[in-house]
């Protein structure tokens, strides 16, 4: 799709007309980098009259070609975005969800742009910023008071009362389903199920909150992206997966992120939560983060491969997993 293109420019500001009730022009459109799963355009629209009438910044999110099996599609991700805005969470506002086909041609939703930016190679080069992840830990917990009972989020299924197994389940599943032969990913899966401990909380988990989904704007946390792995599990899956060495992009000695140190972090969260983090099953969780990222890149090098969407980023993606398969031997005692 390029919304650069006058034909579907036409049909999507047409579409926004529809249901701003009002007529549109669309200003400018850009395709912005990352999204290496998703599809995102920036989007500035100027609405005429009615309760939108104004000009509004947006980002339009949409499917890719190919997908990753366990990513969700646009609909339950601008549900999850609902549900977070609810819950006090800092995320975009989402506005309109579209799954008409004969607009775009595949589902999409836009909502509110933020201002700031999510490298992760350049916010991790700033100094320690205590306010940023207190306000990181904050919103964590507050994503983690959504619980099962949630309305509006069936579609989530039913939450397993093992997560850890269910998570090791799921990824021997990916890694069958392309047939892939790694032995070090299967090793850390086979720790993974011996050490496995049990859930005292099962919550909504974001899955992928880490530097590189988070935006910073003058220092301070503008918002959380990135809602398409979101689904019941542990809380204690997103805290591993924040702190993993693997989403430190290189600020090794900074734990939190890359951003700060772990212990500020669990302070700030566990203030807010109300409870205490169960430091013993951190590392648990960090490998897993290993585990299920190694995976995931496994599947983003087999898009690539299978010639549906080929992209230098996703064919450079496979080059990430024997550092992260090293990482796995190394924590789990096998290296």
């Amino acid at each position: 799709m390029g919304l650069n293109q006058p034909e579907t420019r036409s049909k999507l500001a047409a579409y926004v007309a529809r249901v701003a009730d009002s007529p549109v022009e669309i200003t400018e459109t850009r395709k912005l980098s990352g999204g290496a799963i998703q599809e995102n355009w920036a989007l500035d629209v100027v609405v005429e009259r009615g309760s939108w009438a104004g000009a509004h910044q947006l980002v339009l999110r949409q499917d890719s070609a190919t997908q990753v099996a366990a990513s969700r599609g646009r609909s339950d991700e601008f549900y999850l975005l609902k549900a977070a805005h609810a819950a006090g969470v800092r995320v975009p506002t989402p506005c309109f969800l579209c799954e008409d086909p004969d607009v775009l041609g595949r589902p999409f939703f836009l909502m509110h742009r933020l201002a700031g930016t999510a490298a992760g190679h350049r916010l991790t080069k700033a100094d320690d910023n205590p306010d940023l992840i207190r306000e990181l830990a904050e919103n964590l917990a507050r994503i983690h008071t959504i619980l099962p009972t949630q309305p509006g989020l069936a579609f989530l299924g039913t939450a397993s009362p093992e997560p850890a197994l269910q998570a090791v389940r799921d990824y021997r599943a990916y890694l069958d389903a392309m047939g892939a032969q790694r032995p070090a990913i299967e090793y850390g899966l086979a720790w993974l199920q011996e050490n496995a401990p049990t859930s005292d909380a099962i919550t909504l988990c974001h899955r992928d909150y880490r530097t590189g989904n988070l935006m910073v704007d003058d220092n301070h946390l503008s918002g959380i992206l990135d809602w398409e792995f979101a689904g019941w599990g542990d809380p204690l899956e997103d805290i591993g997966w924040f702190m993993a060495k693997c989403w430190r992009f290189g600020a090794n000695h900074k734990e939190a992120g890359g951003l700060g140190a772990r212990d500020h972090f669990y302070a700030a969260y566990e203030h807010q939560a109300g409870q205490t983090i169960d430091r013993t099953q951190i590392q648990y969780w960090e490998v897993m983060a290993h585990v299920r990222w190694a995976t995931i890149a496994c599947q983003q090098a087999a898009r690539h491969r299978s010639g549906a969407e080929v992209s230098l980023e996703l064919a450079l993606t496979g080059y990430v997993v024997p550092e992260l398969e090293y990482e796995i031997l190394q924590m789990t005692g096998a290296g």
